[in-house]
């Protein structure tokens, strides 16, 4: 009899805590998701450093190194008739540059954290899985169509992003939702997609200029023009997936248990993965079809700040942008005065990476 009770009250109380989750919000089933004593904080205030100098690096180096202080004043606008030249170098060609990497790793690295969470899939990233090649046709198509319309490539890239992703789960889930037929999925579709980005630039060869760079990618031929309209979708969408962050952690315990909070997963689900098309989609209209960022800035940042996503996400974000300037930094330098694209660089050190986490799967 005793027994008997004391099952119905542990019954009560799972029944009480369960509805006490669902009403007081979804926020409060993820606090031990972060171990307490890793230093998030002074891992993000490390890593903002660490930016801070790649940024000015990359402000410095390149095939004329320049000191720091000729480059403050050229920022400033206080360069003498003797330092005009400089000038122009930082102010129309490596701030536009060094702008541009900062966005696109951010945007990338923060877009392989939200996808590789809502897949709950590893080895997901936004050039795996069809993303970066989606919004590489879309940028190909709006160039086709609309040459003149630079502002469109944005939205045309994203279109393009969020299809392809959409078509990837697609194929997976009727294929049978394993991680390895995720990947197969994303490897067939982004080869399709590149065919038909290859067939654009057949029937229309002016549609991109500079193609190569663009397949391989590259921020060479990187401007202002190019970079402002997608920074206005970037920084816009990174304030969101930080809104979203609570959802996303609950996203991450399970379809069921996120049911049972209460979470409307299908419209949350899809809610990220638009935004994480966008930030990929986004990156891909300035700086072409670069690899590997949004695979291995999230694995790091995972280890070094835990897995909740109000410190995930900007981890991802800040070593995304960390990665590909000193990657474009050292393309610049390493065979100076030639200059390797930045794609040739993240592949070289991307490629085992993603082969040595294949491998680390497939034992787990």
């Amino acid at each position: 009899m005793e027994n008997d009770t004391k099952a119905r009250i542990l019954q009560s109380r799972g029944r009480d805590g369960r509805q006490d989750g669902a009403q007081h919000g979804r926020r409060s089933s993820i606090q031990g998701c972060r171990p307490p004593n890793r230093p998030g904080a002074a891992c993000l205030a490390g890593l903002t450093a660490a930016v801070l100098c790649a940024a000015a690096l990359s402000l410095c180096l390149g095939a004329r190194q320049l000191a720091p202080g000729a480059v403050l004043r050229a920022l400033l606008g206080m360069g003498t008739d003797a330092e005009r030249a400089a000038a122009d170098i930082v102010c129309y060609v490596r701030l536009p540059r060094t702008a541009g990497c900062l966005l696109a790793g951010a945007a990338l690295a923060a877009s392989g954290a939200v996808i590789q969470t809502v897949l709950a899939n590893p080895l997901a990233a936004p050039n795996i899985i069809g993303v970066n090649a989606g919004a590489g046709l879309g940028v190909a198509a709006c160039c086709a169509l609309a040459p003149g319309a630079a502002a469109l490539t944005p939205l045309a890239a994203f279109w393009g992003a969020f299809g392809g992703v959409s078509l990837v789960i697609a194929l997976s889930r009727r294929a049978g939702a394993s991680r390895m037929t995720l990947v197969l999925a994303g490897v067939a579709v982004s080869g399709m997609l590149s065919a038909g980005v290859d067939l654009v630039l057949t029937l229309v060869p002016d549609a991109l200029v500079g193609y190569s760079d663009f397949r391989i990618g590259g921020l060479a031929q990187v401007s202002m023009n190019k970079v402002a309209p997608a920074a206005w979708v970037i920084v816009p969408c990174l304030a969101a997936l930080m809104l979203l962050a609570g959802e996303l952690d609950v996203l991450a315990l399970g379809e069921d248990v996120a049911h049972s909070l209460g979470l409307r997963v299908r419209a949350v689900r899809l809610a990220l993965l638009a935004l994480a098309a966008a930030l990929a989609g986004a990156a891909v209209s300035f700086a072409g079809l670069l690899g590997f960022v949004g695979l291995v800035a999230p694995h790091i940042a995972r280890r070094l700040v835990g897995s909740e996503a109000r410190r995930l996400l900007p981890g991802a974000a800040l070593l995304g942008a960390l990665l590909l300037t000193l990657c474009d930094v050292a393309a610049r330098v390493l065979f100076a005065p030639f200059e390797l694209p930045v794609g040739i660089v993240l592949s070289l050190a991307g490629g085992p990476f993603f082969l040595w986490l294949l491998l680390r799967q497939k034992r787990g």
